[in-house]
């Protein structure tokens, strides 16, 4: 596919602009006035007025561009996907990069700190029971099973919505019986052969994120010809596989994979780039909080000195109408959104 669009050029408000001058991104909060035409390895700026001279491909684009998402049903609770939300990351591993060994053995502890989470204005939590950073070690789906269950029954049993993130079908089933609502699966559910069957089953939503090798890790080194339509196309094709397969599409969500088998440059390239994701027609996922790429452009910050970084990436996200943004450090990200959310509206009513 040789034509992608970019929404550029955002606007405060459209109430000043003459009609057909702007488009609604996505249903939320943003508006922009132009693309960025990528063609064959080409760029150029239109109007967004004269996206039809295009062709069928970009008017198919820009419908997906500004369509509203459709609202997330998780049990009781509906997460409306017109405006950012805070996903909270609680990690039940001994070697997680940021908080390693923090709850591994005590559930209702990590529970708790789900509660806490969510008290402070998470959205949902993600947990996960296998560290997927460089190096990790692979851990037996018994053993994950054994450390997420018991979370997760405790956060449902408290109406937390819950998603969990593994790459292992064993584990989505038990962790799905036993009251998550999400699979969030950093191979885009190619690393186990059974994890596409078991989100069918389940009609869950499910968070496909990108990696070169899936199957292998994710963290391999690959040669991109352009990081960002290289990405869109890989997610494009897994999202029409995985609807072939049975998944609505309104169950999708997508993630790029920052940090994931990417150079420092092409994870820039990617978070510049993010309005670009929403061509695909889904949610977006944003996982950037204290990566790697924050220590690269700050003298090696340590993991717990990423907040000031990981705090600009969400923003960053919010800009760009990132509908999910998967951070550590939720209470500081929830009120830089609602300091962000309060600009947007004043903004929005023309002042």
């Amino acid at each position: 596919m040789s034509l992608h669009l970019r929404p550029v050029q955002f606007v405060d408000t459209p109430v000043t602009q003459p009609d057909g001058a702007v488009a609604r991104l996505a249903g939320g909060l943003q508006w922009f006035a132009a693309y960025e035409v990528i063609e064959a390895g080409r760029r150029r700026t239109i109007p967004v007025a004269d996206v039809a001279t295009l062709g069928a491909r970009a008017m198919h684009l820009h419908a997906a561009i500004t369509a509203p998402r459709p609202p997330l049903q998780l049990g009781e609770r509906v997460l409306r996907l017109d405006q950012p939300l805070v996903a909270g990351i609680l990690n039940v591993t001994p070697d997680s990069f940021s908080d390693g060994g923090r709850h591994s053995d005590d559930p209702a502890a990590a529970a708790a700190a789900g509660v806490d989470m969510a008290a402070a204005g998470a959205a949902l939590i993600d947990l996960g029971g296998e560290s997927t950073r460089p190096g990790a070690a692979q851990v037996w789906e018994g053993d994950e099973i054994a450390r997420v269950v018991p979370v997760v029954e405790r956060l449902a049993r408290s109406g937390t919505p819950v998603s969990i993130d593994t790459r292992k079908a064993a584990v989505m089933d038990a962790a799905l019986a036993a009251g998550a609502h999400i699979v969030n699966d950093v191979s885009a559910l190619l690393w186990d052969d059974r994890a596409l069957d078991v989100v069918v089953r389940a009609r869950c939503p499910v968070v496909l994120m990108h990696s070169p090798d899936p199957k292998e890790g994710g963290h391999a080194r690959t040669g991109y010809r352009d990081v960002l339509t290289d990405v869109f196309d890989w997610l494009d094709a897994r999202i029409a596989a995985v609807v072939a397969a049975g998944i609505e599409r309104s169950r999708i969500i997508v993630d790029p994979g920052i940090g994931f088998g990417k150079t420092l440059a092409e994870n820039l390239a990617l978070i510049n780039g993010l309005a670009i994701f929403h061509g695909l027609g889904c949610p977006i996922m944003l996982g950037a909080s204290r990566k790697r790429m924050i220590g690269a452009l700050d003298n090696e910050a340590p993991v717990d000195a990423r907040l000031g970084g990981s705090l600009t990436l969400a923003l960053k996200g919010a800009e760009a109408g990132v509908q999910l943004l998967r951070v550590h450090d939720v209470a500081a990200t929830v009120q830089a959104l609602r300091i962000w959310r309060g600009l947007r509206d004043r903004a929005l009513v023309g002042g």
